[in-house]
């Protein structure tokens, strides 16, 4: 299980979660950023510093938003 970035991101997108991520996991896509799940170790740290609060672990991710889960499989998946 990882950290999965949620809308809220792609208003803001400030970036402050890459900067703290100890295993450099996050990516920046178009509108958004993404963690991979593969290299992510659950440290939390990029959920304690997002301004907008749209980091949540996987199985917190709100209903409403569970369409990123998904979204964020895709994108590594279209990567490698």
């Amino acid at each position: 299980m990882s950290f999965v970035i949620t809308s809220p991101c792609k208003e803001e997108k400030s970036g402050e979660c890459v900067d703290v991520c100890p295993v450099d996991c996050i990516e920046e896509g178009k509108d958004m950023f993404y963690i991979d799940p593969a290299i992510c170790i659950d440290c939390g740290a990029c959920e304690a510093v997002c301004p907008v609060e749209a980091i949540y672990i996987e199985d917190e991710v709100p209903e409403e938003e569970n369409k990123y889960i998904e979204l964020n499989r895709k994108f590594f998946e279209e990567q490698q």
